[in-house]
């Protein structure tokens, strides 16, 4: 028993280092290395274009959304907009319609969906209505900047490119410890993204604003969400998902812990299935730095919520086998100390909040296996107020 003890001790280990540690240090070496790699841009590349907007119960910001769409540099004759309202109860119908009547130069249109299934669902049967050869998909509530849909189209500048997404900025960092632990960690989740762009192929996209090609749009099933499944389906027929920086999108995060917890467990619903999605993405020779990618940027940080339970439960069952286990198990439960002491106390500490933050994902990541185990996983969620 010793011995499977230790196995799972040291693997845990290995899980949780390399996932915060290890990759991203392997994927800054990477980074110089194929520093000369640049994302290629084609700017005479402006295919038509349809940008959809999902929306539910989305009276707070729709109107700003729209006209934040009719800032957008591209040509007037190639770009269409759809807004797909997933069963809105509030007036977001009622807006969008006032708002097509008052700008009757401008190609927009409502899609209903009759039924709320989640953002997902509302993407597939609105998506059914478009004819422009590219879609870019965007948030109610994200804000793009003029030149986002000139730039997500120039990154289409080669035929194995399937998708293209975005930048997302966080517009409030400074509002509170939440929103400052997100925007830290954004960051630095866009700089690998950059390096496995320009290398092959990201693992995952965001939200926010992103594109691909109307006839290699897949209609997924509703409990999943793009951001994760669209870059690997791509990628495992041959295509490649990449990000093109410039192309940029603005959003607010959560400002309160309740608010990132709850898109933090949405965003898990599926996480037992992510670990790993397909057999065929061990076959680093045909996949090659995509498998290497994954396992680092997707498959270590979805095993995170039982890596640290199995490193702290061998842990203890190890303590008394050498004073290594001891310090670790110290370690160990000083972290967790210090973001209980967070939570309770309150403290505004720039590291205490990183520690309380990196734990409140891992716990999302617990409610999340749970909702799947019992069945309570669902393609929807209400939205945080505070990001509106």
């Amino acid at each position: 028993m010793i011995v499977l003890f230790k196995t799972l001790f040291y693997l845990s280990a290995f899980i949780i280092f390399w996932s915060m540690i290890g990759y991203p240090f392997t994927i800054k070496i990477l980074g110089k290395i194929y520093k000369n790699r640049q994302l290629v841009k084609d700017y005479n590349h402006q295919p038509t274009v349809t940008v959809m907007v999902v929306a539910h119960n989305e009276e707070k910001v729709i109107q700003e959304k729209l006209k934040n769409l009719l800032e957008l540099d591209y040509p007037k004759e190639k770009i269409e907009f759809l807004v797909s309202s997933d069963n809105s109860t509030d007036r977001t119908n009622e807006i969008v319609r006032q708002f097509i009547k008052d700008n009757p130069h401008v190609k927009i249109k409502l899609y209903e969906v009759k039924e709320r299934k989640g953002k997902t669902n509302a993407q597939n049967e609105a998506q059914k209505t478009v004819k422009t050869d590219y879609l870019i998909m965007t948030d109610a509530n994200s804000m793009l900047d003029k030149n986002s849909a000139k730039e997500l189209m120039a990154a289409f500048a080669s035929q194995d490119i399937a998708y293209v997404c975005g930048r997302l900025e966080i517009i409030n960092e400074k509002a509170s410890e939440v929103s400052a632990a997100e925007n830290s960690y954004w960051d630095k989740d866009l700089n690998i993204r950059e390096v496995e762009s320009r290398i092959q192929t990201i693992t995952a996209g965001n939200g926010a604003l992103y594109a691909c090609k109307t006839k290699e749009y897949h209609d997924f099933n509703p409990i999943y969400s793009h951001d994760s499944s669209m870059p690997l389906f791509y990628a495992l027929r041959g295509k490649r998902a990449i990000a093109n920086h410039d192309a940029i999108a603005y959003e607010k995060a959560g400002e309160v812990i309740e608010d990132e917890f709850g898109r933090k467990v949405r965003m898990n619903r599926i996480i037992l299935k992510h670990i790993l999605p397909n057999f065929r993405l061990l076959n680093i020779l045909k996949y090659r730095w995509f498998t290497f990618f994954y396992f680092g940027h997707r498959s270590c940080r979805y095993l995170l919520w039982i890596a640290h339970f199995l490193l702290l439960i061998t842990n203890i069952l190890l303590v008394n086998d050498s004073k290594i286990y001891l310090i670790v198990l110290i370690i160990q439960l000083a972290f967790y100390i210090l973001a209980l002491t967070k939570a309770i106390l309150k403290i505004n500490n720039k590291y205490l909040t990183l520690i309380y933050y990196y734990t409140v994902t891992i716990i999302a990541q617990w409610v999340g296996v749970y909702n799947i185990v019992v069945g309570k996983s669902k393609p929807f969620w209400e939205k945080a107020e505070s990001t509106r």
